[in-house]
């Protein structure tokens, strides 16, 4: 697929930063004074605006910089990209001019694979680790095995799956033509966690926080507990009231353990 990016790369000039933070989709807007940036990376379908309404207000010297994937919410004239390791590079090039500082990943779902890939990435490139990899509603990935090709679900096989998992809203799911603009980007979404690859590699040396909930039916506790060998650092795992969209009902106790991890970093 043709690689899309926002962001022109031009190092970490002053200039360069103010671009690159104005395409980025946050609530409320970047901090350009803020001392630390927490990068936050989508479930699959998710928008850069529904991830950013967690941390909006995490602190004041935090700023919240939500990844907007291509095919939805500003950048729905882009076409879906199915390919984990090419979205990888596709938000490298757009991060890159925000490394001027120090930074953290959280992703939640299909966004615990992009930003631990992506830190990898950053590593491989001589860049910067995360300061804290913060990771939700997702298996360690040495644990996951690439599925083999199946026959694609039918839309309402796919509906069905979304109304299960409980994230996506019933008045979406039951409204027609918000699901065709929705269904391809989540296609493209699940194809590339199904046929995602792991390659052994040495452990990150940043902390890392896995997040799960406890009724959570697709996640289990020891695939969260596999995040433990992704680290040199210290590994923590906290199981928070909830599906696998705990993130929403239990939004107050996770925001408040993020603040707590992140403001010695402050």
């Amino acid at each position: 697929m043709t690689r899309n990016t926002n962001l022109e790369l031009a190092g970490s000039h002053p200039a360069a930063v103010g671009a690159a933070l104005s395409q980025w989709s946050t609530s409320p807007g970047p901090l350009p004074g803020a001392r630390l940036r927490l990068f936050c990376f989508p479930y699959a379908g998710g928008t850069a605006s529904a991830i950013a309404k967690l941390f909006g207000g995490l602190a004041p010297d935090v700023s919240a910089c939500s990844v907007e994937l291509p095919g939805r919410g500003s950048r729905l004239s882009e076409q879906p990209v199915d390919d984990l390791a090419e979205l990888v590079e596709i938000i490298a090039a757009e991060v890159e001019p925000l490394l001027d500082r120090p930074f953290a990943f959280f992703g939640h779902s299909m966004g615990t694979l992009l930003s631990f890939e992506l830190a990898r990435w950053l590593r491989r490139k001589g860049k910067p680790e995360p300061v804290h990899l913060l990771v939700s509603a997702g298996g360690a990935p040495q644990i996951r095995e690439a599925k083999p090709a199946t026959r694609p679900l039918l839309d309402h096989e796919l509906v069905e799956k979304l109304r299960y998992l409980n994230g996506t809203p019933p008045a979406v799911l039951d409204n027609p033509e918000l699901m065709a603009l929705v269904l391809p980007v989540i296609r493209a979404d699940l194809f590339a966690i199904d046929s995602y690859s792991y390659r052994e590699e040495p452990p990150l040396t940043c902390p890392i926080t896995a997040f799960g909930g406890l009724g959570d039916l697709t996640v289990t506790r020891d695939e969260l507990a596999g995040w433990r060998d992704q680290t040199t650092g210290p590994f923590t795992l906290r199981m928070l009231p909830g599906d696998h969209f705990f993130l929403n009902g239990a939004r107050l106790a996770l925001t408040e353990v993020v603040a707590r991890d992140l403001r010695q970093y402050c």
